[in-house]
């Protein structure tokens, strides 16, 4: 029988997986790792894993909205947003009151959420949703917090270790993989 990376997950945060219709990330810290870079013109910069993306584009695939609710303002996670074809807000004040809007538009209730944040203004809405993950660099008083947490850290990886545990916990996993090594082709670009 070949390994199957389910075995890898806790029973109890399979089944808060297998609930998940929405995965909603924090950017800083969470999608990439938390350092604030600025060029000498001011422009901020940013690294995006290109797993992550991989993983985002998967669960887009498998039919998983997906949702970046960042604090800071910026056209960097606006554009990385766009690229994966996730929804996208920025200069969130409320993360809970915005997340709580977006599983209201989609009828869905907050325990059919996935989030995943980092730090203090992540709390409110990790302590609502479903399935709250944190990064395993994350803040300690998000790590106490949280239902599970990654092995890897912020922007290393995090967000598609919480992707690759909802395709599987949902049964989507196989089936990728299936196709992958059937080498079937991939309908339109995937970008990651």
């Amino acid at each position: 029988m070949p390994y199957s990376h389910t075995c890898d997950f806790p029973a109890d945060i399979l089944a808060r997986a297998a609930n998940v219709r929405l995965a909603c990330f924090d950017v800083d810290g969470t999608l990439t790792d938390g350092r604030l870079i600025f060029d000498s013109d001011g422009r901020e910069l940013k690294a995006f894993h290109a797993r992550d993306g991989q993983g985002l584009a998967l669960l887009r695939r498998a039919g998983i909205p997906i949702a970046f609710v960042t604090a800071r303002a910026g056209v960097i996670a606006e554009r990385r947003a766009a690229e994966l074809g996730a929804e996208v807000w920025t200069k969130v004040g409320d993360k809970l009151a915005c997340v709580t809007a977006i599983a209201l538009r989609m009828g869905i209730g907050m325990e059919a959420v996935a989030f995943m944040g980092d730090d203090y203004s992540d709390l409110g809405v990790l302590q609502a949703v479903g399935l709250a993950v944190a990064p395993a660099d994350a803040h300690a008083w998000v790590r106490e917090r949280v239902h599970w947490r990654t092995v890897t850290g912020g922007g290393a990886g995090a967000a598609r270790e919480l992707c690759d545990l909802l395709l599987a916990a949902q049964g989507q996993a196989d089936v990728l993989l299936a196709q992958a090594l059937q080498h079937q082709p991939i309908h339109g670009s995937i970008p990651t």
